[in-house]
């Protein structure tokens, strides 16, 4: 694997390459995600102009004066749509809050729909052009490319490809993005984003404008994740953990703070988190439970799940 310390796929591949090419590619992202719980992504499917566009108009929107950011603050809805500010969130074993501010997207369902109860209309920022139109065209491309690769980890835990396929539709994905201002003082034991596991099926992120992304290895070690030109990162969250019943891995990842010379560089970064339907039973499959494997989790809905986990990190009071 050279020096990259999480495995490559070409996600090309597995949805337009030959028989013998999807079947590698399955095979890389299946022993990628039980082994590391992290793997990179090439031709994803998310075009770069969309990308660039988004940072562009999360920059924007992250430069307005706070009053203004503020206002687009919704309050009871523990952060899932629109902007939570600096200081609000924080690791669920940790009392410290990150040093970021962040805007969130979630799905989109028509009026009459009839999930539309669970699901709150999302906030459009009028001092930044374009800026509903660009999230809903980038969370729709997340949300396509999610999709084929949870296919192929369904073909990997040996389940019928389409497993997943009405699980997320209208799933309660939500796409956020992150600002980790520059760092004006020493932190009072904080870091950008302290060590955590993502509480969702998997998570898609772009590359971020600056580095200090790390995982935790089976070793104990903090290793830098650095992803190429063009490349996402996908790791796995607990759902997907709980569900396979710790076969594949949610590995603890954490943001670290820039060298000290590098404090006035602010970081953007934008991740895609990909939720099922809050009715989706994540009890642990049967072919994952065995003597070695023994099962470790009660059965729960995704909804109760993700309730659980937004009061531990002091989302949700």
């Amino acid at each position: 694997m050279s020096d990259r310390v999480i495995p490559l796929i070409d996600l090309d591949k597995f949805v337009n390459g030959s028989e013998a090419e999807k079947k590698a590619e399955v095979e890389k992202i299946g022993q990628a995600f039980h082994q590391v719980g992290f793997v990179g992504v090439i031709n994803h499917g998310i075009p770069k102009e969309l990308v660039d566009e988004f940072y562009r108009a999360s920059k924007e929107f992250f430069s307005l004066p706070v009053p203004i950011k503020r206002s687009y603050e919704v309050p009871g809805l523990a952060g899932q749509r629109g902007y939570t500010s600096f200081g609000k969130e924080h690791a669920k074993q940790s009392t410290v809050a990150d040093l970021k501010e962040f805007f969130q997207i979630g799905q989109y369902v028509r009026a009459d729909d009839p999930l539309k109860h669970e699901y709150p209309d999302n906030v459009d920022v009028k001092e930044v052009e374009g800026f509903y139109d660009l999230s809903k065209r980038l969370y729709k491309s997340f949300e396509k490319s999610g999709s084929h690769l949870l296919r192929a980890i369904a073909i990997h835990l040996e389940l019928p490809e389409d497993y997943f396929k009405e699980k997320i539709e209208k799933g309660n994905s939500i796409l956020r993005t992150i600002h980790y201002p520059p760092i004006t003082e020493e932190p009072r034991s904080a870091i950008r984003a302290e060590q955590h596991e993502d509480i969702n099926l998997i998570t898609l992120l772009v590359g971020a404008s600056a580095g200090g992304l790390q995982l935790l290895n089976a070793e104990g070690e903090w290793l830098d994740i650095v992803p190429g030109e063009n490349e996402i990162v996908i790791n796995v969250g607990d759902m997907l953990q709980r569900l396979t019943n710790n076969y594949l891995k949610s590995t603890t990842h954490r943001v670290v703070n820039p060298p000290k010379e590098e404090w006035h560089v602010p970081r953007l970064s934008i991740p895609f988190f990909l939720h099922p339907k809050s009715e989706m039973k994540l009890n642990c499959l049967e072919s994952c439970i065995s003597e070695d494997r023994p099962l470790a989790y009660e059965p729960i809905t995704a909804g109760e799940y993700l309730d659980e986990r937004l009061r531990e990190i002091g989302l949700k009071k």
